[in-house]
């Protein structure tokens, strides 16, 4: 067993977040660090700041001002991996129910899956008939779906691991930004 497979990262949400960033698992960088998108290509925290989500700059080891911001973090799977394809298909169900619980407690307006692959690995979970998943599926990805949990609306952004070569940086931050804009609609409303 290595040193950080045992490791969990600590949820940075309060009471009052408006948006709840939901990632797939901790890498372990993360796991090692204690600290959420902590691996040395993951762009998740310049995205924040370039997209205008936060005020300043600030990095993985400031992780824990998040809610300040309104924003808060959290995994669907709490076990850190060097990727995904070591998850389990119970681990995805486990995560869903405690993430179901988290987003009932907190009631975030937005629930921000970072990665396509995460809003397809939950999109079976959600409580729906099977034409709207059907229709849900083959949505435009990234950005604002029509579906909720608890309320909250489903925004989906692209991974921001160094990994992912789906997305430019410039269409990761066009939906940071599609986010930034959405969110600040929400507060004038």
């Amino acid at each position: 067993m290595n040193s950080w497979e045992s490791l969990r990262l600590t949820d940075r949400v309060e009471p009052g977040v408006k948006v709840l960033f939901v990632g797939i698992n901790p890498g372990v960088k993360s796991a090692e660090t204690g600290h959420h998108f902590a691996g040395p290509s993951n762009r998740f925290w310049k995205l924040l700041w370039e997209s205008k989500l936060v005020p300043e700059p600030l990095t993985y080891r400031e992780d824990t001002r998040l809610p300040e911001f309104g924003l808060g973090i959290t995994n669907l799977v709490p076990r850190p991996s060097p990727g995904i394809d070591t998850l389990k298909p119970r681990e995805y169900v486990a995560g869903w129910t405690n993430l179901e619980r988290k987003i009932d407690r907190y009631k975030p307006q937005v629930v921000a899956l970072v990665g396509v692959t995460l809003w397809r690995a939950i999109l079976p979970l959600l409580p729906m008939v099977d034409a709207e998943r059907k229709r849900l599926a083959n949505a435009k990805c990234p950005g604002l779906q029509r579906a909720t949990i608890h309320g909250a609306r489903v925004f989906v952004l692209p991974n921001p691991s160094g990994r992912n070569a789906n997305f430019s940086y410039a269409e990761m931050l066009s939906a940071f930004r599609s986010l930034a804009r959405y969110r600040t609609k929400q507060e004038k409303d």
